[in-house]
């Protein structure tokens, strides 16, 4: 039959270029799903249907919404909170914080969110805790339907097939299981892994400023004691007190309200000074999860050898200056009394007018980059952001607004009261992820409707003939979990997903302990860097080799998959 042929043809393609080339995954699947809707094989509804299903609109929206979710005080709290302790002590702290939050919101934008944290720890080095955060990011992403975009693509297959869709919490017994095993066994390996630095690059300074508050706990306690000279990448150069500069700060100073401290560091730092209690960085009350804008100070500028408050910088360009470089030359006195000078590089937090006044004075800026980084959202904001997506949760658990709906209206808000802009979503747009997911689907149908997926089920029946249905389960578990750490998770899911039904329609079985071998061995990868998408994130912060996650990794995936191995037929029987 020449449509099998096609597909197995297809199959080996995709699997062939996913494994040897560098080719993106999405453009990979893509192609294929292409070559089937050319050869006929796909009608142009089919294929529409799939890039429309409401799982994969589902995730689009948790990312979307994630952006807001990561400008949240939630994580400098949260960093706050997980920094103090011996290693052991934190790692268990940011495990148990980071997979409770992986549960609720996409595991891979918690990662994202909590890099920066964990960069910014103070006592111990980050490539002790980066592994570690990524591995129980995957573990808090099987708690729940939403915890991966892996689960949710996975639904998406089970309610093609037409079997009823995946409930909210149908993973979270033996994700607790595996949670609770792997943190117990991370703890202990998390002191194998390097104590090593970022790469060793020289970055030049910021010039940033902060006042102490009144009633702030750093009052009447020394610079040592309110450790502030133990900042990474952060160095206090310089304390202004009753308009008086005191250049060479003594560990014995003791603060006092009032007080303005000068930092030398990079643009990290900026949320490095948000999250200190009782410091006020300079313009705070105009920050409110913007993102910053990195300018040049061309020759021509007006405000050429003023300083921002005699150039009334803030009202001209409605902006506020939150940082300033110039070479590697230490700067003096407050940053509003520098006297800018052609070649400076400010850091804006840019207002609703700045774009119209900047094309106004197209001459003074020569440089603008948008920077990834961002301000914090105030206390209110933070709070109403958290309530809002914590609501949508809630009213979708209690089936009063399904949560395609919820997260649309929750986002609408986000938009239309300023927490997040259209150019933020446009950037954090997953549309890798969308190409994969609605190519995938189509392939899987594919594979189901030729029979294709049937005689591969058949084959791996012939090969574990003696082990029964438990042997077939096991087999899809393997295959999976294998295909995850060669070609990433959300790919091993859409190969995997039809050959596992397909083994539970030949035994005659149910086919939800296929789907939970399939969604649990999608997010077994431990072992590479390049399975899944929270290992990737952290595998060049961390300054890591894959010698790192083979000695942690290893262990680890063993016990994660005897615990998902021996509990899928305790929770999911196969009889019918």
């Amino acid at each position: 039959m020449w449509e099998q042929d096609l597909v197995i043809a297809i199959l080996v393609g995709t699997m062939a270029c996913l494994v040897v080339t560098h080719i993106k995954p999405s453009n990979i699947f893509a192609g294929a799903a292409f070559i089937a809707f050319i050869s006929g094989m796909l009608d142009l509804h089919s294929v529409t249907a799939n890039f429309t299903n409401s799982s994969l609109l589902t995730l689009v929206l948790l990312i979307l919404s994630s952006v807001a979710l990561e400008k949240t005080r939630l994580i400098g709290w949260m960093g706050r909170c997980i920094s103090q302790g011996k290693l052991g002590v934190v790692v268990a702290k940011l495990g148990l914080s980071t997979a409770l939050l992986s549960s609720f919101t996409n595991n891979t934008a918690v990662v994202v969110s909590l890099i920066g944290t964990i960069k910014r720890n103070q006592q111990h080095s980050p490539s002790k805790l980066l592994i570690p955060l990524s591995y129980t990011a995957i573990f808090g992403g099987t708690l729940t339907l939403i915890g991966t975009s892996t689960n949710l693509i996975i639904n998406s297959f089970v309610e093609d097939a037409g079997l009823p869709s995946l409930g909210f919490f149908s993973p979270t017994l033996i994700g607790l299981a595996v949670l609770a095993g792997g943190l117990i066994l991370l703890i202990p390996l998390s002191y194998l892994l390097p104590n090593r630095e970022e790469n060793s690059q020289e970055e030049l300074p910021y010039f940033l400023e902060a006042k102490v508050e009144k009633g702030s706990s750093l009052i009447g306690r020394s610079i040592s004691e309110n450790k502030l000279r133990a900042l990474r990448k952060l160095f206090l150069a310089e304390v202004i007190r009753d308009g008086e500069s005191v250049p060479s700060v003594h560990p014995d100073f003791v603060l006092q309200s009032g007080d303005r401290l000068l930092f030398c560091g990079d643009i990290e730092s900026v949320s490095i000074l948000q999250e200190i209690p009782g410091l006020t960085l300079f313009g705070q009350h105009q920050l409110n999860g913007q993102s910053f804008i990195e300018v040049v100070i061309s020759s021509s500028a007006s405000f050429c050898s003023k300083t921002l408050k005699s150039s009334r910088f803030r009202e001209h360009y409605d902006a506020v200056v939150i940082a300033i470089r110039r070479g590697h030359e230490r700067l003096e006195g407050g940053l509003g009394n520098i006297s800018l000078m052609a070649g400076d590089t400010l850091i804006l937090v840019p207002g609703k007018r700045f774009e119209t006044e900047r094309k106004k004075n197209r001459r003074d800026f020569v440089v603008m980059n948008d920077l990834e980084s961002g301000v914090k959202l105030d206390t209110a904001k933070s709070s109403g952001v958290l309530v809002g997506f914590a609501a949508v949760i809630g009213l979708a658990l209690f089936n009063v607004l399904p949560i395609i709906k919820g997260l649309s209206v929750y986002l609408l808000f986000l938009v239309v009261f300023g927490i997040v802009h259209l150019n933020e979503l446009r950037r954090r747009f997953p549309i890798d992820i969308v190409v994969i997911v609605g190519s995938a689907l189509s392939l899987a149908q594919l594979m189901i409707s030729t029979g294709v997926s049937n005689e591969m089920g058949n084959v791996l029946i012939q090969a574990f003939n003696g082990w029964g249905v438990y042997g077939a389960l096991i087999a899809t578990y393997v295959i999976t979990l294998v295909l995850t750490e060669l070609v990433t998770n959300n790919a091993a899911a859409a190969l995997s997903f039809p050959i596992g039904y397909s083994m539970a329609v030949a035994y005659g079985a149910d086919p939800m302990p296929f789907v939970m071998a399939v969604l649990f061995g999608a997010s077994a990868s431990f072992v590479s860097p390049y399975g899944y998408q929270t290992n990737l994130l952290v595998y060049t912060v961390g300054n890591y080799r894959l010698s790192d996650y083979v000695r942690v990794g290893l262990p680890i995936s063993l016990v994660y998959s005897v615990l998902v191995l021996l509990l899928i037929p305790l929770f999911f029987p196969f009889n019918v």
